[in-house]
């Protein structure tokens, strides 16, 4: 009957530590929905697809402090995705999670690195998008099912294609 309780114990301590996650999760949401803007929708018309990846959406955090993940209005979800560079931005497909609109002229980098919030690579096999959303600057974080793609989005991606209007 000892062995019976004690497993009790250890189940309750284990289901009170999952509820005192998601109140947190959830008291981090709210917080950020006053001070984060909602992420711009994917237009109706995106235009011509330049580029496209498939993978995994890792999370968006404030940029220069990669574990500080924005959690408000679905950005926390980790789900698979699919990046798809059109001439005015980024679309964002994700699978059972809103999908957003990166707009080109919010772009200010990208750049491969090895770690954002809820992943962390030994090698640089993440690509990073930093981005300006109202006064915030964002990092969104993907992880390509083909690495190879990713120079073509740093360079279709980089300050002179943007500012320049060149592809």
């Amino acid at each position: 009957m000892e062995r019976f309780w004690l497993v009790l114990a250890i189940v309750v301590f284990f289901l009170l530590c999952l509820y005192g996650m998601w109140l947190g999760w959830r008291r981090k949401s709210r917080s950020q929905s006053a001070w984060v803007p909602p992420f711009p929708e994917v237009p109706a018309e995106p235009g011509e697809v330049v580029l496209e990846s498939t993978g995994l959406y890792l999370s968006t955090t404030i940029a220069g402090s990669w574990q500080d993940r924005v959690v408000t209005r679905g950005a926390g979800l980790r789900t698979g995705a699919v990046w798809r560079l059109h001439p005015e931005g980024v679309a964002v497909e994700r699978g059972g999670a809103p999908d957003f609109w990166i707009p080109r002229a919010a772009i200010t980098g990208a750049r491969r690195d090895s770690r954002i919030a809820g992943k962390v690579m030994g090698t640089d096999a993440l690509l990073v998008l930093t981005w300006r959303l109202g006064e915030l600057e964002l990092d969104t974080g993907f992880r390509g099912d083909d690495l190879e793609d990713y120079p073509q989005w740093i360079d279709k991606l980089s300050p002179h294609d943007i500012k320049g209007g060149a592809q």
